[in-house]
């Protein structure tokens, strides 16, 4: 059925709670068909949500010389601040519309991960940043879990299966501003790409332009509902389910020309593995038709920075 659909179908994470076998085969067959989902009822608070679109918006609008102060050069992004026109899309010849902030996950000291796991920057201001950033990512954390075990429950395995492998997990909020445009910009807010992680947790989509390719070749809008949740697969997921769950290309283009003055906000959430995860194929979805496109296993964390090379973030 999902393959005739043409728009994304809008999924409830609470109706897990009562038929976790029917909200797998739902959430799973729009990630099949689509490579993304979109869910609401999602359990993140609202009050959180706004507290920390405020904190961003405030973030944003400081001087940018204040900004760059919390910019790390050769950290590839990872943390604090990374300035306007920095990353590009994989292939593409325009560096892409924004500016972005991550958040990391926050590690005990002397964890085994510090090595490979940069420790949080934090604004001086505006005040109750680190709290709330905080707060909001253990509500993702929360959520993606949830989602990981319908993904599990879709692919025939242990609905717990990911809970080992994203313990620890190296995934990042990122805070994104494509500030207002130029009437004639050439470029587009952001370039064509797929991501890199497991699983994507976007918030802020209701503003008009995210857009995924479709199978038939042609850009299809997500439109969610306000308060919606956009979930896409990542490339890691794609990698370990040998392609039965696709990393859709998506882009975010300019706005029509009254929203151009407009600046657009977004909070994506990038679900990642721990850092020594083994991405391998899982024999599931090895099949005569479908053969292993990836014999060889990698780690996450050598397949992360060999994407982050790729995108202009690390510089070799």
């Amino acid at each position: 059925m999902l393959d005739t659909l043409a728009e994304i179908p809008v999924l409830s994470l609470a109706a897990q709670a009562n038929d976790p076998e029917g909200f797998a085969q739902a959430f799973g067959g729009s990630f099949q068909r689509f490579g993304f989902a979109v869910v609401r009822d999602h359990g993140v608070p609202q009050e959180l949500i706004e507290r920390a679109w405020t904190l961003t918006k405030t973030f944003f609008d400081l001087p940018e010389e204040e900004k760059r102060g919390y910019f790390l050069p050769g950290g590839g992004g990872a943390r604090g601040y990374t300035p306007f026109k920095t990353e590009i899309a994989k292939g593409a010849t325009h560096v892409d519309l924004k500016e972005f902030w991550h958040i990391g996950r926050e590690l005990s000291a002397g964890h085994r991960f510090s090595d490979v796991m940069a420790p949080n920057v934090w604004p001086n201001q505006p005040e109750g940043f680190r709290e709330t950033f905080i707060e909001l990512f253990a509500a993702f954390d929360t959520a993606g879990d949830k989602l990981l075990s319908a993904v599990a429950r879709y692919l025939g395995l242990a609905p717990d299966w990911f809970d080992t492998a994203v313990k620890d997990g190296n995934s990042v909020l990122r805070l994104l501003h494509y500030p207002p445009v130029a009437a004639d910009a050439p470029e587009v807010r952001a370039g064509a790409h797929e991501d890199i992680n497991l699983i994507t947790l976007l918030l802020g989509a209701e503003e008009a332009g995210l857009e995924l390719l479709d199978r038939d070749g042609k850009w299809l809008a997500v439109k969610p509902p306000e308060g919606a949740m956009v979930i896409n697969v990542g490339d890691m997921l794609q990698r370990l389910t040998n392609h039965v769950l696709p990393s859709t290309t998506h882009r975010v283009v300019n706005p029509p020309a009254e929203r151009r003055g407009h600046s657009r906000y977004s909070m994506p959430f990038f679900l990642h593995p721990a850092p020594d995860f083994l991405i391998k194929t899982l024999p599931g979805c090895v099949s005569a038709e479908n053969p292993n496109r990836y014999p060889e296993p990698i780690t996450a964390h050598d397949y992360l920075h060999e994407r982050l090379v790729e995108i202009g973030l690390i510089k070799k």
